[in-house]
């Protein structure tokens, strides 16, 4: 791989959104990529334990348009250090009330019976990404296009990016702050819940750091390559003190903060 190459294989890398653990690596413009991952996720919700979920790891990195997993979008510019994205993102963060431990939720002074499902969503946004030998920094904001929380998101993400024979290895760094909409619908009690005789519980806005590492290796001489992944984000008080979540508290009585992880493992061949 020569110097051009390795350095838009390396930009491309870092100009990944935080979403990256539920996507394939981008190809090389023109080509696709094709294959299956799992991701495990740690839920904070109470009683649920870990979610197991299976996707398609499909690819396509374009001129113009590129899909990435469960995102796509447009390349409205592009230079070798900055793009700048209108995105389409997949949100997969509903969830079943029967998933939820009940005697858990009673321990919350929750009836899981006059609780409703939540939802997954669809988001709309741009992304701005500059990449330099420092590595890359990326701006997002998106919306809820399918009125399910109606909320927003927005997303400061910093990544680094080392490149080895065969391989790479990506850390990242940052936060994104949540609506209060958004927050309310995945961690809050819904006003027709609060009907039916829930005690009310709205987190309001939040923002949430994010850590993460994610890794990519050749298999031999092949196309293939498998992909690894691990994130946590660190969940403020205001929403790790929603009776939805799983309890824990300290000596004193006070909930520490939660957390929700991730790890995510994956084979891709390209095209």
């Amino acid at each position: 791989m020569n110097m051009t190459s390795r350095a838009l294989v390396k930009l491309a890398l870092l100009a990944l959104p935080a979403t990256a653990f539920a996507q394939a690596l981008p190809a090389p413009s023109g080509n696709w990529s094709v294959g299956a991952g799992v991701a495990v996720i740690d839920s904070p919700y109470a009683g649920e334990g870990s979610r197991v979920r299976p996707f398609p790891l499909v690819s396509y990195d374009g001129t113009r348009v590129f899909f990435r997993g469960t995102s796509g979008g447009v390349h409205l510019y592009q230079s070798r250090r900055f793009t700048f994205d209108a995105i389409l993102s997949a949100r997969m963060d509903g969830f079943d009330i029967h998933d939820l431990g009940r005697s858990e939720l009673l321990a919350n002074g929750v009836d899981a019976s006059l609780l409703s499902d939540r939802h997954d969503g669809l988001d709309a946004g741009l992304r701005a990404t500059f990449g330099s030998t420092w590595g890359a920094i990326s701006l997002e904001a998106v919306h809820d296009i399918t009125d399910t929380s109606d909320g927003y998101e927005i997303s400061l993400d910093y990544r680094y990016t080392w490149l080895f024979d065969g391989a790479t290895l990506t850390a990242n760094v940052g936060a994104s702050r949540m609506s209060s909409d958004l927050a309310g619908y995945y961690f809050g009690i819904l006003d027709e819940e609060v009907a039916r005789g829930v005690t009310a519980y709205s987190p309001g806005s939040a923002v949430v750091p994010k850590i993460g590492l994610m890794t990519t290796h050749a298999i031999g001489s092949t196309q293939w390559q498998l992909l690894g992944a691990v994130e946590y984000q660190f969940l403020p008080s205001e929403i790790s003190d929603s009776p939805l979540l799983e309890s824990d508290h300290d000596g004193a009585g006070r909930h520490r903060n939660n957390g929700i992880g991730r790890v995510v493992l994956g084979l891709s061949r390209r095209f």
